[in-house]
Formats: structure tokens, C-alpha cells, sequence
């Protein structure tokens, strides 16, 4: 009885204290996507956005043409033998 008693507080305590060291970065966020430089809003945050960007239209593509692809082999008649 005596443990859960303790829980509680024990509780709070390792979830309030994490918040403290949290930095608000949402001012760097907002003054690095609202700066005029040319570049689309999916790719200013820097080479990760880069390259996750790339990743994704690549499987798209790719998925797309191969969906293409056994779609037309799906219509084309069988040959009997």
C-alpha cells in the first residue's frame, strides 16, 4: 500500500522535470520558413528535407510506373494454346 502511495508524486516529479530543459524553438522555425530565399517551404529545411523529398517522388514514381505496368499486362488477352 505503501508503494502506491509514492506513485504519484513520483510520477510528476520525472514528467515536470523533463519540461524544464525543453528550448522553445518554434521563433527559429518560423524566422527559418518565412525567410524569402527562393525556395519552396518543403525544402528549406536543408538537406534532410532534401533528401526525404527526393526518397518519396522517387518511390512514387516508381510505384505509379509499376502499377502502369501490370495494369497493361493485366489487359493484354492471354495466348491459348
Amino acid at each position: 500500500m505503501n508503494r502506491l502511495l509514492k506513485v504519484p508524486p513520483l510520477a510528476s516529479r520525472t514528467f515536470s522535470s523533463s519540461a524544464r530543459h525543453l528550448r522553445n524553438r518554434v521563433p527559429e522555425a518560423q524566422k527559418l520558413f518565412q525567410e524569402d530565399n527562393g525556395l519552396p517551404v518543403h525544402l528549406k529545411g536543408g538537406t534532410r528535407d532534401v533528401l526525404l523529398y527526393r526518397a518519396t517522388m522517387t518511390l512514387t514514381i516508381t510505384g505509379v510506373c509499376y502499377s502502369v505496368y501490370w495494369l497493361l499486362v493485366a489487359s493484354m488477352p492471354q495466348k491459348r494454346a
